[in-house]
């Protein structure tokens, strides 16, 4: 009786939300994923699948339970997570993601294509049922570190049609399930979604290839918010206090967190603070020894962002076909063979990084499933492309569900948490030959020289350098920035 009330109260909010479609529209004008009123109705009601509240059973969860978000972009992964009931999250299904845009790395500006990384909250409000992308939602993005780093843009979707300019886009059939689950979760009471956006698998294998990476900071505070859930799989309280991220911590004295203040003294959990610096030890000395046996400090360097492999040659109607044509180029770092990458220069003009590329070698990379598609070759640019365009930030769902979550039954023991500080980039490797990671095997030929190899960084720059989507005349939100 309760469940069917609460159905007919969150169709009736959608209903009125319907009803002021049209005003809601010119709020995203310019935004990153443009949306405009669709046809939500029915699509917004689909039930979760027999399939997956079987699966939910089996991982000892429910459809009303909580749920948690966690993405991956150069894996091209999305995954929902439950809460048990123990307390703890368990991973319930991952899907392939179909579409993301820009490159590893934060967003930074309005129009720069980038999906952002960081912790963000979603709420009831931000379910768009009319979605012209078949459905979405809005993950919160800019949130308060974003803000405090100065960074612009908004209206960051995920939602169908696998077409993206910023955002996170699965395909129909997947953005209906993951809907569903969510609505069912705000149905049962959570007031937020928290969604965990990561670059890459938060593990010493990525850190260990990325390490020299301009974005190596930033992505160890990631890391650090990470390591909390892995060992609590509990969802980490997120703050941000002198421009940067905190987990679990509280201020003491009944302080605030202050994004643009410098953090007060902050405590934590004593368990939890010990289980999460034993991990980042375990890490640490990992990546030394990947470091010290030859893995090269590399950047990934991609035409316009990927898809995930289920999707290679089945889905025809994607956005930008001709960026996602070309496989992504690792730039060696370490190495000072070359001079100044121009492919580089053009990722840094467009998403403010201040890294230098000037002495880097090229070195052709393509994921073991693109072996088909030659590294050093660039193939002509599509004709095709999507138009993209941005969300609406729907209002007004909040009084609609639940209270808030249960407190926790006993209070931890608290400790003065350390202060937010930058960690060093280790060292680079030794000198001497660098083993051929398994990819690169398969996909990199001994024998391909120098030059052909950095053609393939410079074919990617020219389609980065043209990345800039198709839009309706008047829509001004990605106009090319001068540079």
């Amino acid at each position: 009786m309760v469940h069917s009330q609460r159905a007919r109260v969150f169709g009736a909010s959608f209903s009125i939300l319907a009803r002021f479609a049209l005003v809601g529209t010119g709020v995203g004008l310019l935004a990153a994923c443009q949306e405009s009123p669709g046809l939500g109705g029915p699509r917004a009601y689909q039930p979760i699948p027999a399939q997956t509240l079987a699966l939910m059973s089996e991982k000892g969860t429910t459809k009303e339970a909580p749920m948690l978000i966690r993405t991956y972009k150069k894996e091209a992964e999305f995954e929902i997570w439950k809460k048990r009931s123990d307390g703890r999250y368990a991973l319930l299904k991952t899907y392939p993601m179909c579409r993301w845009s820009g490159q590893l790395g934060p967003k930074v500006k309005e129009g720069d294509r980038q999906v952002p990384e960081g912790f963000y909250a979603i709420t009831p409000g931000q379910m768009n049922p009319n979605s012209a992308y078949y459905l979405s939602f809005n993950v919160g993005y800019p949130n308060a570190y974003d803000r405090a780093h100065g960074a612009t843009g908004g209206a960051i979707m995920v939602h169908g049609a696998c077409s993206s300019a910023g955002c996170f886009s699965m395909t129909d059939q997947q953005i209906a399930e993951i809907y569903a689950i969510a609505r069912e979760s705000f149905a049962g009471g959570q007031r937020e979604i928290q969604m965990q956006s990561y670059p890459f698998h938060m593990n010493a294998e990525n850190f260990a290839k990325h390490r020299a990476d301009p974005n190596i900071a930033f992505w160890k505070q990631l890391k650090e918010g990470a390591d909390n859930f892995e060992v609590t799989k509990a969802e980490p309280k997120v703050g941000v206090c002198g421009r940067h991220y905190v987990f679990n911590s509280t201020p003491e004295n009944g302080q605030r967190l202050e994004a643009d203040a410098a953090c007060p003294p902050l405590k934590q959990d004593v368990e939890v603070a010990s289980l999460v610096r034993d991990k980042q030890h375990q890490d640490e000395q990992k990546i030394a020894e990947l470091t010290a046996s030859g893995v090269k400090a590399v950047r990934l360097l991609y035409a316009d962002g990927g898809q995930h492999p289920d999707f290679f040659s089945k889905m025809p109607e994607v956005s930008r076909p001709d960026a996602l044509a070309q496989a992504p180029v690792e730039i060696d770092l370490s190495d000072p063979k070359l001079a100044k990458s121009p492919a580089l220069q053009v990722v840094a003009a467009k998403t403010g990084s201040k890294a230098s590329a000037a002495n880097s070698t090229v070195t052709a990379y393509a994921p073991a499933q693109t072996a088909s598609i030659p590294a050093s070759t660039v193939p002509a640019p599509a004709a095709v492309e999507a138009n993209s365009g941005s969300g609406s930030n729907w209002l007004g769902l909040k009084r609609f569900f639940g209270s808030e979550e249960s407190k926790s039954e006993s209070s931890p023991k608290e400790t003065a948490a350390p202060q937010p500080a930058s960690v060093p980039v280790p060292p680079k490797r030794a000198s001497g030959p660098a083993p051929v990671s398994k990819p690169q095997a398969s996909i990199e030929k001994p024998h391909a020289s120098l030059e052909k190899r950095k053609n393939a960084a410079d074919g990617i720059a020219k389609l980065i350098e043209g990345s800039q989507p198709a839009l309706p005349d008047g829509f001004l939100a990605y106009a090319p920035t001068s540079r």
